[in-house]
């Protein structure tokens, strides 16, 4: 199977961008949402997210679900990060951990279905902690929140190619990418 582009299930520039950056091939976005189902297992999330996508698009395409675990919170906010995110913002995100253990384990999960329908998962994990304060104006979301483990900055301070050194996305695409190379 050579694949020269593919569809990404997502209308964000930056992670289009990266995606492509890592895959060295074309990929398109799409505006498209759908519903995401509830739970703490965020393959179960992503693989009926791409599902739907599928079922809707009928074309290959991939997801990516992102995921953050703080220790303090046992498998909180987990695949809820993006609604924690939005209802209480980086500030927020931080304060939850005041006076608590801030370690954190996020993870991406990349979901491919190919052109029989047939799901293919890849999975990016990363340990690090969440900042007491956000620091940083780079990256998107939680950026300035999380430092991965190794570095002293976080995502929001870095650049692009110095994240994806890190990055749990990049090292899910990248998976997803040496799977790629040896379906030709």
């Amino acid at each position: 199977m050579k694949v020269n582009s593919i569809i990404f299930a997502t209308g964000n520039k930056d992670k289009l961008r990266e995606a492509e950056d890592i895959l060295g091939i074309r990929v398109t976005g799409t505006e498209l949402e759908v519903d995401e189902i509830q739970s703490l297992d965020p393959v179960e999330v992503a693989i009926k997210k791409a599902k739907d996508y599928y079922k809707i698009l009928g074309k290959p395409l991939f997801i990516e679900d992102s995921t953050a675990t703080f220790k303090a919170l046992n498998k909180l906010p987990g695949p809820y990060l993006k609604d924690f995110y939005v209802s209480l913002g980086n500030e927020g995100l931080a304060r939850l951990l005041d006076g608590k253990v801030r370690s954190a384990e996020v993870s991406t999960v990349l979901v491919f279905i190919d052109e029989f329908g047939k799901e293919h998962v890849f999975i990016g994990k990363l340990n690090g902690s969440i900042a007491k304060k956000p620091r940083g104006d780079k990256g998107w979301g939680w950026d300035p929140v999380f430092i991965p483990k190794g570095s002293l900055k976080t995502f929001g301070e870095m650049g692009e190619a110095e994240k994806n050194k890190y990055s749990m996305r990049a090292k899910a695409l990248k998976l997803f990418k040496k799977w790629l190379l040896m379906q030709k």
